[in-house]
């Protein structure tokens, strides 16, 4: 009898840590960004109000249009490209894309 009681108490156990983990494992999947890495469009826009009151803040989204050239001259960061090691190709931006600024008068 003893043996059934423990067996129980195992399944009970095991069952409440399956639970727990399924509601970990969905809760994560919400917070996550849209397939592939990147943002989905109503998350870059939002993200785009939120910091496009602030030109050059240490941290800034690209727009629609922008080089990494016209950021570097809008913002006084000469070294955009090596301060940001996700960015492999400086021809490859894109808008919603985050970069870390450092102006140049702060060093």
């Amino acid at each position: 009898m003893s043996q059934a009681k423990s067996l129980t108490a195992l399944a009970e156990a095991v069952s409440w840590y399956s639970a727990m983990l399924l509601a970990l494992m969905l809760v994560l999947s919400c917070c996550e960004p849209g397939e592939g890495g990147e943002f989905s469009a109503g998350e870059m826009k939002n993200m785009e109000n939120l910091f496009s009151d602030r030109a050059c803040d240490e941290i800034y989204v690209v727009r629609e249009g922008e080089t990494l050239h016209t950021i570097s001259e809008k913002c006084g960061d000469p070294f955009i490209v090596e301060e940001n090691p996700h960015i492999h190709d400086p021809d490859d931006v894109f808008p919603g894309l985050v970069i870390k600024i450092t102006p140049f008068k702060n060093r």
